[in-house]
């Protein structure tokens, strides 16, 4: 029977969580820098944030790696 390293597995989901993050932050990050956008920019930032918490927050609670497959983000 193969057995799954749940920490491992969290750390590697994490990663992959912070890297889709990253990615849809990255025209933000170039939008919040011009004054007219920054507000909305801003905004969308946070959007963006709140959705990665609540991911993290899951993953973080997750038991078994089919649960933290299903949370990984696509």
């Amino acid at each position: 029977m193969i057995t799954v390293d749940m920490t491992k597995a969290k750390e590697i989901a994490h990663e992959k969580r912070r890297a889709a993050r990253a990615e849809e932050f990255a025209p933000l990050d170039i939008k919040a820098t011009i004054p007219s956008e920054a507000t909305a920019a801003e905004e969308a930032r946070a959007a963006i944030r709140a959705k990665y918490a609540e991911m993290q927050t899951a993953m973080d609670a997750a038991t078994t790696a089919e649960e933290l497959k299903a949370l990984l983000p696509e």
